[in-house]
This record gives structure tokens, sequence and C-alpha cells, in this order.
């Protein structure tokens, strides 16, 4: 079988990887234009081209496949090496571009005979369908508070993440996860899943189900100004963004006027009255305050975290960063950064 794929980031370079590690010829990748990134701005190729120069696959990246779009010969020019790669289906996961009918439905009718049917396109999509269509599944299930997560192949069609279910694999969203840490899991099942999935449909063993109507839910697209944290919200609800938005865009505050990345946190369990703290390192006790506008202030500083009011509840903030600066604990960042009890967070962050 002859797979064609199409993809990005990292996520889609381990399911490229173990394509190529389950030995399916490989005839071309797709992937988006190279895009300046870090501190230089330098154009930088994304982790599946990458992989696709490491082991000498063709290449392409068409910066649109719409033949009647702002880029209309890039997307001859894809069409172009789409025919010539003659793949019986097209593996699509996290590309960034929005397939056209004519993708959708194959380059062209033209089989040899005996040949394997036109498979279509198939997407590897992290999240359980109907939840969560869309373009940030990993984040907005953290965001959510969602126990579980994982991976469903579906068949490709006209609508936003809208095509038959082929397969899936749940996966439990752990306390403490991320969505990097949750990013990389859910890498790992989805290059396995579409593994088996092209091995059944060269079996003519896949199944495709429809997807219930119930439950459809949409993860929108994480916009920068989200990470601006909103103190008068609860603990647990600032608790889950600040671990949904790490990596990307990185929850935030100001203190002394200056932005402060948050990168981790804990819900802080009030002190029983008339029980000290006991270890070395223990958390100082913490009492939330009664009144609204306490919302982002902060109420004790220890080595183990900085504790500030919510719009209810406590949070203890324990990995920081200044700009320009490092990722530090809450014990190391007050070293250079003393921050004081009474103190207000907030107030808008700048970018």
């Amino acid at each position: 079988m002859k797979v064609a794929f199409a993809g990005t980031p990292e996520f889609a370079s381990v399911a490229l990887a173990q394509l190529h590690a389950a030995g399916f010829s490989i005839p071309l990748v797709l992937t988006q234009p190279d895009r300046p990134a870090g501190r230089g701005m330098k154009l930088q190729a994304s982790p599946v081209k990458q992989f696709a120069l490491d082991h000498g696959i063709a290449l392409a990246q068409p910066r649109s496949l719409r033949l009647d779009g702002k880029f209309p010969q890039d997307a001859q020019a894809a069409f172009a090496a789409l025919e010539a790669a003659d793949a019986d289906v097209l593996v699509v996961a996290a590309y960034g571009l929005i397939l056209p009918q004519w993708v959708l439905d194959g380059v062209s009718a033209r089989r040899l005979p005996g040949a394997q049917p036109w498979l279509g396109c198939l997407n590897i999509h992290a999240s359980l369908l109907p939840r969560w269509r869309g373009a940030a599944p990993i984040h907005r299930a953290i965001e959510a508070g969602d126990k579980q997560t994982g991976v469903t192949i579906m068949q490709m069609d006209a609508g936003l993440d809208t095509g038959d279910m082929l397969l899936e694999e749940k996966l439990l969203i752990a306390p403490g996860d991320t969505t990097g840490t949750l990013h990389d899991k859910l890498a790992v099942v989805g290059g396995r899943l579409i593994v088996e999935a092209l091995e059944l449909a060269a079996r003519k063993s896949l199944t495709p189900t429809p997807q219930p109507e119930a439950g459809v839910t949409y993860a929108h697209k994480i916009e920068k100004q989200e990470a601006a944290i909103d103190w008068s919200l609860p603990a647990e609800v600032i608790e889950r963004r600040i671990r949904a938005f790490n990596p990307f865009p990185g929850a935030g505050t100001v203190a002394h006027g200056a932005p402060l990345k948050i990168w981790a946190a804990n819900l802080a369990v009030s002190q029983a009255p008339g029980l000290p703290a006991s270890g070395e390192h223990a958390p100082t006790p913490v009492k939330e305050a009664e009144s609204p506008a306490d919302a982002g202030r902060i109420l004790s500083v220890d080595a183990t975290g900085i504790a500030v009011q919510c719009g209810s509840g406590v949070l203890r903030l324990t990995e920081l960063q200044r700009p320009g600066g490092k990722r530090l604990s809450a014990a190391d960042l007050l070293r250079g950064f003393p921050l004081a009890v009474g103190q207000m967070l907030g107030g808008g962050m700048a970018a």
C-alpha cells in the first residue's frame, strides 16, 4: 500500500515515523512552508519536513491546495505531485491546510488493474469524536476538566472533523497533565492507531461508523489573549487553564508592572484552625479572603509557592518565568524577584 502523508508539527511526525517503521511505501509528504521561529526569527523546517528530508521522501510545501485560491501555482504543483505519487490513501495529521474536494476525492480516478481502491483521506484526530472537533482538542479537553480523551481515526469529508469514525482509543487524562505531556502520549497512540487502521484496510476489515449527533463540541483555536489569567475565576478553573496553555501560549499575569508567566500551580488547601504547618518545607497556612475585590491578592509567600486568592479558592503558584528568563521554582524566582503578602497580581499582561 502506498501512503501519501500530510502533516506539519511533532504530533504528525510521530505518526509519519511509525508509518515508515511499519514498512509502508511513502511516495510523498505534504507539509506547511517553513516558518520563522525562535529569537532570531529564522526560517525553520517543520518536524514533518525534517523527517522527510532525513529519510529521502519526496516533499511538497504548498501555501494552499485551492486551485482557484490565492496561490494556484502551489496548488497545481501539489496536484501534479499527488498524481505522480499514485497513492492508495492520504493520511492527514495536524496539517494546517484545508483539504479541497479534489484532494478528498483523489487526484485521479484511474487505478491500475488489481490496485487497492482509493481509500480517501484518513485523519488522526486527538480527541474522542464528536467531542472536541476542531483545531485545539488537547488544550480544550484539559481546560474543560475532561477525565479522558483519546485518538480517533476518521474518514475525512468536507465538514470540520465530521467524517465517519474508523478506529478510536481512549486515554485517561492524569491530574498533572499539561497540553505538552498529553500531546506526547496521544502522538504515540495516534501513530500506532493509523498503522492498525491501514493494516485493517488492506484486509478490507475497516468498518466506518457515523459520528453520533449528541455530544458535539468544538475546540476553537487557542488565541494569545486567552493566556492572561482572570483571577476572579475559581482556582480550579485557573489551574486547568495553566496546564492547558502549557507550553503554548503560556498562562500569565502581571507583577511589578511586568509580565509573569505561570507554568505550574496547585490548589492550596486551607489550614484547619489551630493546626500548625508541619515539616521544614510545609506550605504557609492560608485563609481564603472574603471580598471579591481580593481576587489576585497574594496571601502567602514561601519556598513551596506563592498563594494567590482567586474568585473562589486559593491557587499556589509553583513554577514561574520572568520575561527573557528561565522557568524557575517559586523559591528560585523569589530570590531575584520579591513578591509580598498583600500584593495584587493582574491588571493585564503585556505581550
